[in-house]
This record gives structure tokens, sequence and C-alpha cells, in this order.
């Protein structure tokens, strides 16, 4: 469904944005965002959408577009026209996860979609709620806490198959023992469980758990190759004693397939430079998230390495998502 709160964001652009714009074309930017409004992903959305439509947009449709785990956001990019008016903006897991996970998925990342714009990348994170006893402080007293108390087992996930599932996944393969997720229609609702005491941890990216790191939460560990620097004093789960949890997400703009090549230029660059903005920097610093550009090849590359990796992760956890 589309959510009730599709916003447009702004009418007007500036004179050179305008200028450049009508190059391509006169119609808005449609930007789709699989997920509700208020998460991490649609935040991060909005930041880089309000500076497109000043500097590059004659004005910038997004829609949360949100359904099947994130897939109807994304469909409906597929079947847009290619003529540059309509972009998707998401987190990688559904162009990396969900072609291993999914037994029929509906698109091809590589054949339906053009890589344009990497925009930042998110580490994930571990983090435990007040269902969980406040002297487990480590990943490795988690793990002894599940088991000696199984039927405690659950973990929360933002989305079956997605990448914040897989954490779980990976923790109970390396730890030898059982891991139950419960999959949540995007980070808020899980995090609105772990913070009331439903569930005693959650898996998910940092710019979400930031706010109430440290009062209502505690975090465990992150997935990153290193500490994260929003919060310095948590380990990583390679520190924490499973090397083979290395995770590093991203969150990208993709296009149509057939989408001409100077129009993906174009907008690959419109979108570095609106995420170039100092208070654009500094709104991505507060979410907790890396800011990060690239050439579409260079995204393209990106895609195809995170897309041979997941593969065989996914295939040994005999995982099948549901439709």
């Amino acid at each position: 469904m589309i959510s009730r709160r599709a916003v447009l964001l702004g009418a007007g652009a500036a004179a050179l944005g305008a200028r450049a714009w009508a190059q391509t074309t006169k119609k808005p930017l449609r930007i789709v965002v699989p997920f509700p409004a208020g998460g991490g992903t649609d935040v991060l959305a909005r930041i880089v959408a309000e500076k497109l439509k000043d500097n590059y947009a004659p004005a910038v449709i997004l829609e949360n577009k949100v359904g099947a785990s994130g897939r109807t956001g994304v469909e409906a990019v597929k079947n847009a026209d290619p003529d540059g008016t309509t972009l998707l903006f998401t987190p990688d897991f559904l162009m990396t996860v969900y072609p291993h996970s999914f037994k029929k998925l509906s698109y091809d990342p590589l054949a339906d979609f053009i890589p344009v714009q990497l925009v930042a990348r998110s580490g994930l994170a571990l983090a435990a709620g007040p269902a969980l006893p406040a002297e487990v402080k480590t990943v490795r007293e988690y793990v002894d806490w599940v088991r000696a108390n199984p039927t405690k087992s659950h973990y929360a996930t933002t989305s079956a198959g997605g990448t914040p599932h897989f954490v779980g996944v990976m923790l109970a393969r390396d730890a030898k023992l059982e891991l139950s997720p419960v999959h949540y229609k995007g980070g808020a609702p899980a995090l609105q469980d772990l913070i009331g005491g439903q569930i005693p941890v959650s898996v998910n990216p940092i710019s979400e758990l930031l706010p109430y790191a440290g009062a209502r939460i505690r975090v465990l560990a992150v997935t990153a190759p290193q500490r994260s620097r929003y919060l310095p004093d948590v380990p990583t789960m390679a520190e924490s004693g499973f090397p083979d949890i290395v995770i590093n997400p991203w969150l990208g703009f993709f296009a149509p397939a057939r989408t001409p090549a100077d129009v993906v230029k174009r907008l690959a660059n419109g979108i570095a430079d609106a995420c170039a903005f100092g208070d654009s920097q500094r709104s991505f610093i507060k979410m907790g998230m890396e800011p990060v550009a690239m050439t579409p090849g260079g995204f393209k590359a990106v895609l195809q390495e995170d897309l041979e990796r997941w593969g065989p992760i996914v295939k040994a956890s005999g995982f099948t998502a549901e439709d």
C-alpha cells in the first residue's frame, strides 16, 4: 500500500537545479521507500529528497510504498517508466539477501535495476531491553543466558530474510544454539516492543538505536568491521568472539533498467551533491550513518560482491522466506 504520508517535497527549485532537471524531464522526481514512515530508511530518504528539491529537481514526491517485507515498493519501481522520474531508495538486503531467501522473487537486482548512488552505510547492532537481565552485558553472556533460558530465545528483526534477521541466524550457527526470530514491519515497532519489555533483544541499524542507547536499551555489540564512532565503547561482534559476523549494510538509490546512461549519471551526481551539503552530512552523522558516495559503476560492483557473499550464508542457514 502507499502510505497516506506520501509527501510532495517542494514545488519549485533553484534556478540552476531547475535548468539541469529540465534537460531530463519536466515531471517531478518520485522516490519510493519500501518501508513505513518514521524508520531510518524513510528519514534518510527525506534528508536527500529535500536537497534534490532545492538543488536538482523541480519537485520531489516521496512515497512509503510498503508491503510484502518491502518487495511491493521494489516491484513498483521495477515497473516504472525508465525515464529518470522514479527511483527506489532501499537498504541493501532487498537487493542482496532476498534473491537467495525467496524461492520466487518477482525482480532481479541486476537485470531489472540500475544502481545509481550508494548514499550511506549503517552498521547493525544487537541491543538488549529490560526483558534481558541487567547483569547480561556481553554477547557471550547473552548466549549463556539463552542456554539457561531456552524459552526466551526470541529476538526481533526488522523484516523476514533481511540482514538483521541473518545476524541472529549467524549468531545461532556460531554459538551452536537455537534463536527464534520475530519479524516486525520495520525498525520502529521492533524497538517499541524491545523498550516495552516484550522481547529481550533486537537487531537494528545503529541509526535506529542511537536515540535510546544507554537510557532505555543497552547495545551489546555492533556488526561492522570496526567499532562505531557513535558507540565507541561497544565492541564489534568479532571482538565479542564471533569473527565471522561482520556485516556493514548500505542504503542506496536504484533506477529501473533501461534508464538512459546520461540520466543515471545526472541522477548520481545530483544525489551525491545533495548528500555533500554540510547540513546533510550533519544529519547523517546525527542518525549514526556513515556518508558514502561513488560512481554507478562502483555501486554496481558493491552490489555484485554482496550478492555473491550472501548466497552461501542463506543456503547454509536453510532459511526460505515465505511469500
